[in-house]
């Protein structure tokens, strides 16, 4: 049979590594050319991958739950005809290497087009290596190309050429004392991975804990009983701490504030007013036959509102390039809009947003919450922003002080819309009130600057008529 691999993609505009997070398929399932064979999470987003070949699915190198690294095999298919039989002989297929696969491997269908972003046909291809064989704890797959080295034991390997490990692989070897010459790569092409280095470190704790003889009967009493009020807890419902590993779309967005909290000289203004009139003018747009089928509610109008603002202070919209030591003034509003979902907060962005009619702005807004919501944001759509908000006022919070999207000169925050006592027309009545928060980078933006921009967004949602008299 012939067998070919598919690497995992790099899935968004350089990110290295992507966890998978659930199969679509299964060892011997059949798979054809663009059919989506599992769901994975980048720092980005969550993106379902498509396998380029029609086959049998051979292999899945990897188990659900495993962040695995841009160019490592996740599936391997039979693309050769059906499987054969199982051979349960381990031993006697050892030597053979199977050359077979090489130049079956390597032929694409012409004419191709990339399915995702950094994802495509390569023009050319390296030959494949002999396969090796599968970790212990994978599920035994019967393939007469698995080659096994007698010599390979307990993740060490005789001595050879340089061996092949990128950077962070060949600092935790430092740091654990493993000789990276003696690992056994299971990498593609030959490549050390992060799991190589543990396993050949993993024999060295063992003559540790060897010597049970030098402890008194005593010791291994309390060896026994110190785990059991740790191990305990953990599965208990009264546990008293629990650990979730920080990864994918949290781990990039704690990153990312980190980076921006402590590189962008943030300063907020907030501003708190009558906003009465705009959610009349909402109810309004509800009952309108024009609007009818559209989701019209007050965050529409006040992304109206910030793009008119933004308009009319143009200076606003614009990003600090370091490297350049330049400003650069952006002439177009791709609007983000922070989403919390169940994977982290995201701020996938509206392109061309100044560009866009009222209704043409709802759809955007309805569509862009509910790919969010199922998870299903790309990339793509997170990349590019130049303005945000984010709508903290839906969990009853009255402001904020949010931390600038990277690469953006303003955010701003909406907080909760409620019935307050105001001085209206000379009496005290009760009014819809709320508070702005707008958070910027002190580098663009100055106070004057700054506070002309919230003061004219908190205008226009006081006065809404002005998004036509000022647009």
């Amino acid at each position: 049979m012939t067998i070919r691999e598919f690497k995992m993609p790099d899935v968004g505009e350089g990110l290295t590594e992507a966890e998978i997070l659930k199969w679509y398929v299964q060892p011997g399932d059949t798979v054809t050319d663009g059919q989506v064979v599992c769901e994975v999470e980048t720092a980005k987003a969550a993106v379902e991958l498509p396998i380029p070949f029609d086959g049998t699915v051979h292999e899945l190198v990897f188990p659900e739950g495993t962040t695995v690294d841009v160019g490592q095999v996740i599936i391997s298919v039979n693309v050769g005809g059906a499987a054969p039989a199982e051979a349960p002989a381990p031993a006697a297929p050892a030597p053979v290497e199977t050359p077979a696969p090489a130049p079956a491997a390597e032929a694409e269908p012409e004419g191709r087009q990339p399915v995702l972003v950094g994802y495509g046909v390569a023009a050319s291809s390296t030959k494949r290596r002999a396969r090796k064989a599968a970790p212990a704890a994978s599920a035994p797959a019967a393939s007469a190309p698995v080659a096994v080295v007698p010599e390979q034991l307990n993740g060490h390997a005789p001595a050879g050429p340089r061996p092949l490990a990128k950077p962070p692989v060949r600092k935790l070897a430092k740091d654990l004392g493993v000789d990276l010459a003696s690992v056994v790569p299971t990498g593609p092409d030959g490549v050390i991975t992060r799991e190589d280095v543990h396993r050949a470190a993993a024999p060295a704790p063992a003559p540790v804990a060897a010597p049970v003889p030098e402890a008194p009967a005593p010791a291994p009493v309390a060896a026994a009983t110190a785990p059991a009020p740790v191990a305990a807890p953990a599965a208990d419902a009264g546990a008293r701490e629990t650990r979730v590993p920080i990864k994918g779309v949290r781990k990039a967005t704690a990153a990312a504030m980190v980076g921006s909290a402590f590189t962008a000289p943030h300063v907020t203004e907030f501003v708190t007013f009558d906003i009465t009139r705009t959610m009349k003018l909402v109810e309004e747009l509800k009952a309108d036959k024009d609007m009818a089928g559209l989701r019209i509610n007050p965050l529409l109008l006040i992304a109206k509102a910030v793009l008119v603002a933004v308009r009319r202070n143009p200076e606003i919209n614009a990003a600090w390039d370091e490297a350049a030591q330049e400003i650069v003034l952006k002439h177009y509003v791709n609007l983000g809009i922070a989403a919390a979902t169940p994977r982290g907060l995201i701020v996938p962005n509206i392109k061309d947003a100044h560009a866009q009619t009222l209704p043409e702005l709802s759809r955007s807004l309805s569509e862009l919450v509910a790919t969010a919501r199922e998870g299903k944001t790309t990339p793509a759509a997170m990349q590019g922003g130049t303005f945000t908000i984010t709508n903290v006022g839906v969990f009853g919070v009255d402001t904020g002080t949010p931390i600038l999207n990277p690469g953006e000169s303003a955010i701003l925050a909406v907080g909760a819309i409620k019935l307050q006592p105001w001085v209206h027309k000379g009496k005290v009545k009760p009014r819809q009130v709320t508070t702005l928060a707008l958070s910027f980078d002190h580098r663009l933006v100055d106070g004057e600057l700054g506070s002309k921009f919230l003061a004219d967004v908190a205008a226009i949602l006081e006065q809404p008529k002005r998004l036509m008299t000022w647009a």
